[in-house]
């Protein structure tokens, strides 16, 4: 397979997100298989992973979840990044932020500056992946938004993540699923 020059964006796939986990998404463990199978075929020409931790020194509402998450923010297995990932995070770079959108790392932006496409995955569809979608477009980056390779809190949730960046394609964003993104030249 030709190597693009695609940056694959792994968004907080942690277990907390698991289901059954207190912010369980519903397909996060296939959203994590399409994850592998985009990075072993080897096409996304960079893949760079992010983590949510909470913000250190939190201002305004940020107090607030801080407070009302406590428990899982002080848990270190919930914080980590899935046992199914973890290997990846040896050849790629794994990035924290303490806010729901992505972009707020410089790094990042660096990496997606560089890139032809901007490839969307993880979790949660409506939260975290939402934001970065929305700060990548802002940034002028073409998003290709991998559908299954994406997990939300349900199943309305995903649809609805999907049909809010619909109104953005074709310009800003294109929805296609991992295999229809492998299959593209």
């Amino acid at each position: 397979m030709k190597k693009s020059n695609d940056l694959l964006l792994v968004i907080d796939m942690q277990n907390v997100y698991l289901p059954g986990n207190p912010w369980g998404c519903h397909r996060a463990v296939e959203a994590a298989g399409q994850i592998i199978r985009l990075i072993e075929s080897g096409k996304p020409g960079n893949t760079v992973f992010t983590v949510f931790t909470p913000p250190k020194e939190p201002k305004g509402v940020w107090k607030q979840y801080n407070t009302e998450n406590s428990s899982i923010n002080q848990d270190a297995y919930m914080n980590e990044i899935m046992d199914c990932l973890k290997p990846c995070l040896k050849d790629f770079p794994g990035l924290e932020k303490s806010v729901y959108s992505s972009y707020a790392i410089p790094k990042l932006r660096s990496l997606a500056d560089r890139a032809d496409h901007v490839l969307i995955t993880g979790v949660v569809a409506e939260c975290c992946v939402l934001a970065t979608a929305m700060s990548a477009i802002d940034a002028g980056h073409k998003i290709y938004y991998l559908k299954d390779a994406v997990s939300g809190l349900s199943e309305k949730t995903e649809k609805a993540t999907e049909l809010i960046l619909s109104g953005l394609s074709p310009l800003h964003t294109e929805i296609m699923t991992v295999e229809e993104y492998l299959r593209r030249d």
